[in-house]
């Protein structure tokens, strides 16, 4: 894959870069400022980006807002982006135009070698990534709208596995569950979630900006 790393701390993006080339992918461009982020994604239209939320400039949102104007010109341009703390808002910006290749992962996942390279080829295959410490974070702190109370407890803990970015086979693992089993549990959920048959990645996609949104 081609890769961009947008980060402005110096020992983490090049902990990165090396991370990413030791698992045979090629950081084709690197950035340290919100304007350099926009740039690069513009210029190479990289397979997947990984995006720092707080850059300067501001050291506010400025990676996550080269992120986003990056995506409203290139439409589904993969981009995972990194955080320090949880903030639902990221999340939802993210998911928002629906149409997927986007992940929100906390800093501290990047240690975890293979997590961390596992959601970068999820996003880039059009997927979604999101930290489990954040959906673990957002269901501690807030309760389910009206839209997840008609689902069981267990399409709900499928929704939030599924909004981890994990496929049908890994839900099944986690929840000792069988494959078919686990298709029976997301396909109630769609229809209860008002999701109408059409292509499986798009309905994932909204069934988790429907997740998110409701905590």
């Amino acid at each position: 894959m081609r890769i961009v790393v947008a980060e402005d701390l110096y020992l983490l993006r090049d902990g990165m870069v090396r991370l990413i080339e030791a698992y045979g992918h090629q950081v084709v461009a690197t950035a340290a400022t919100g304007p350099e982020t926009l740039d690069a994604l513009r210029t190479w239209r990289p397979d997947v980006s990984v995006v720092d939320v707080r850059m300067p400039p501001t050291q506010s949102d400025e990676g996550l807002r080269a992120a986003l104007a990056a995506r409203a010109e290139m439409p589904g341009l993969p981009v995972l982006i990194l955080s320090q703390h949880v903030h639902q808002m990221y999340a939802r910006e993210l998911l928002a135009d629906g149409s997927g290749g986007v992940g929100y992962l906390l800093k501290e996942s990047v240690f975890e070698a293979d997590q961390f390279i596992g959601a970068l080829e999820r996003v880039a295959d059009g997927g979604t990534a999101m930290d489990p410490a954040v959906i673990a974070k957002l269901l501690s702190s807030n309760s389910p709208n009206r839209a997840l109370k008609g689902l069981t407890e267990r399409e709900h803990s499928v929704l939030g596995l599924m909004a981890e970015g994990l496929s049908n086979q890994a839900i099944g693992r986690r929840l000792f569950l069988s494959d078919s089993a686990v298709s029976k549990y997301t396909t109630s959920m769609f229809g209860k979630l008002g999701i109408a048959a059409d292509d499986d990645s798009n309905r994932r996609i909204l069934a988790v900006l429907t997740y998110l949104n409701s905590l």
